[in-house]
């Protein structure tokens, strides 16, 4: 079939790749290029990169307009498919194509529906992941189901973890869909089960509130991994936590409460301890967490913890 695909990030280049070696990709519609390191170097999104080493035509739109519209419609596709572009598919746009679009989404829907599904999904504690490819309607993730599958989640995967091995396997889970459709044999039924939302996360969730239990400390460390990135501060100074894990048999600690050991450093939580293995002070590189705490230089016997930190009821409405 004659196909437009959008998307941006590098979760959605295997599809892309994946649908470039069975049909026609008449254009590839991305974000426009992005300021990205420390010299904010304007750079072209993952999925403009593939599409250009795969030859296919670019369009960069920071939204769907009028003008977009208009040159992907001249274009003649039979099907629209989406990937994490990035922006919103509207009328007439939505039904330019013969066969409307679909989108793959990183969640069993109707579960979390938006814009961060597998970060919601983690640090909810959800014990599955999924990928869904559903027909596009107006409604945000609301359309008939084609093509759906769940996918045990490690425990200690954060979410880039899981949406690079998402993204490879809704690849192909793309690919059966869009070739049900090309085929005549597509019967999408409806969404089942009471919706959930997935808001985009902010620089706020990543803020690690050392009173919860441990399970809630490491899911929200999981779900906000890399970005916005999970966080805290000492002393008033802020202190990204790049490597958090679990630990076995470790001797309680008051919540916030840190002890250096080989290795690492234990950290207190509403419950047992979890291990700081590595972590980014402010305008410094990320370091080893022991090495970190070395540094700090603290008295003999003086008992070192992280500021207290509360959850806003935002982070607290996201669970």
């Amino acid at each position: 079939m004659r196909l437009v695909f959008a998307g941006t990030p590098a979760a959605a280049v295997p599809t892309l790749r994946r649908l470039a070696g069975e049909h026609e990709i008449v254009a590839v519609v991305t974000r426009p290029d992005a300021p990205l390191g420390r010299k904010r170097i304007l750079t072209p999104s993952p999925v403009a990169q593939e599409a250009d080493a795969l030859g296919i035509p670019v369009i960069k739109a920071a939204r769907l307009d009028e003008e977009a519209t208009g040159r992907i419609t001249a274009l003649r596709p039979e099907l629209g498919v989406i990937v994490a572009y990035g922006g919103l598919v509207r009328e007439p746009l939505l039904s330019a194509p013969e066969h409307g679009w679909i989108n793959l989404h990183f969640s069993l829907l109707p579960a979390w529906r938006g814009a961060a599904p597998v970060q919601r999904a983690l640090i909810a504690g959800d014990a599955e992941l999924g990928a869904t490819v559903f027909q596009l309607v107006p409604a945000l993730d609301a359309g008939d189901v084609h093509a759906m599958r769940v996918y045990p989640v490690a425990g200690d995967a954060t979410a880039d973890d899981a949406l690079a091995s998402l993204a490879i396997d809704g690849a192909g889970l793309t690919a059966e869909a869009v070739g049900a459709i090309a085929g005549g044999t597509a019967r999408p039924v409806p969404q089942q089960g009471e919706p959930t939302h997935a808001a985009k996360l902010g620089l706020e969730d990543g803020l690690l509130d050392w009173t919860e239990p441990a399970d809630m400390v490491f899911a929200r460390y999981r779900g906000v991994t890399s970005e916005p990135g999970a966080h805290t501060a000492i002393d008033g100074a802020p202190l990204k936590v790049r490597e958090l894990a679990r630990t076995h048999d470790a001797d309680p600690l008051a919540p916030g409460v840190l002890h250096g050991i080989k290795g690492g450093v234990l950290v207190g939580t509403g419950s047992a301890p979890l291990l700081l293995v590595r972590v980014q002070p402010a305008g410094k590189a990320a370091m080893a967490a022991a090495d970190w705490f070395r540094g700090l230089r603290t008295s003999d016997g003086e008992t070192v913890r992280f500021d207290a930190a509360a959850p806003s009821s935002e982070q607290s409405d996201a669970r």
